[in-house]
């Protein structure tokens, strides 16, 4: 069973430490988001509908929103990955937090990078030690993958929602994110038609509304997991879910583990 070995949230984002042996549905973060495999079985990692092999001399990239799904090849034991949700308004080498190229090569000196802050990760990092570590290793990697990239090296712009009809239906999900909102209602408070909503959405966003919708709820449910001590049964109800187990079967797809064991594992660092 896939569980997490350690998780920090932070100002930085979230860093975490995974065994993981399932696969997780296809889903997305608004953070960007960077997977180093450390131990044990290599993956593969699917981003938008490309697949691509993680192993310990390559480092996957994600942008945000960016849609992605981890594929084990070991479904027994699994493999050990260090994972890392990055914050826009905490990186603080470019204009826009998005990297050069999806798949790219882990050099010794990067190396040497990941497993520094993976050991600090899974120790008890001083707040300091551990911002400055992530802090070198984020810019690191996002300075490798426009080194690396076949595009000339400068950022790219996220996509900008300029549809008004789209930043209408975004705020209505985002008032109260719940799996119990039904997308078709979200379409006609917003003027569109069913087929016209979905078709537009993704244009101006790179997601589908379900996607958006999922990665709101999973915002609310870890920040409810970490920063609260209310039970579980409460935040699946909270969250629009009919059941318990509906909401683990949820978190898990999107995770990998149970809602109980990220608890577990999950600590939260302050300034």
């Amino acid at each position: 069973m896939s569980k997490a070995l350690a998780v920090f949230h932070g100002w930085f984002g979230r860093a975490t430490v995974y065994q993981l042996n399932r696969a997780f549905n296809v889903h997305a973060h608004r953070e960007g988001h960077l997977i180093f495999h450390v131990g044990g079985t290599p993956a593969q990692i699917d981003v938008c509908d490309r697949r691509r092999q993680l192993s310990e001399d390559s480092v996957v990239a994600v942008n945000p929103w960016e849609p992605h799904n981890f594929l084990p090849t070991d479904t027994t034991n699994g493999g050990i990955f260090f994972v890392l949700y990055v914050n826009h308004d905490w990186f603080a080498n470019a204009q826009s937090l998005r990297f050069g190229r999806t798949h790219f090569k882990r050099t010794d000196v990067l190396d040497r990078h990941i497993r520094r802050a993976a050991a600090l990760v899974c120790g008890a990092p001083s707040l300091r030690n551990l911002d400055c570590e992530l802090r070198q290793l984020i810019d690191s990697c996002y300075e490798e993958s426009w080194q690396q990239s076949d595009t000339a090296q400068s950022v790219r712009a996220a996509a900008t929602i300029t549809d008004f009809r789209v930043r209408k239906s975004i705020k209505l999900m985002s008032e109260s994110p719940g799996a119990e909102i039904e997308l078709d209602s979200i379409a006609r408070e917003s003027g569109l038609s069913r087929p016209h909503f979905y078709r537009l959405f993704r244009t101006q966003t790179g997601v589908t509304p379900h996607l958006y919708l999922n990665t709101l709820i999973m915002e609310q449910a870890l920040d409810a997991l970490v920063a609260t001590e209310t039970p579980i049964a409460d935040i699946s109800f909270d969250l629009g879910f009919t059941s318990q187990s509906g909401f683990t079967r949820f978190f898990a797809a999107n995770v990998g583990m149970a809602p109980t064991d990220y608890r577990r594992a999950a600590k939260v660092l302050h300034p």
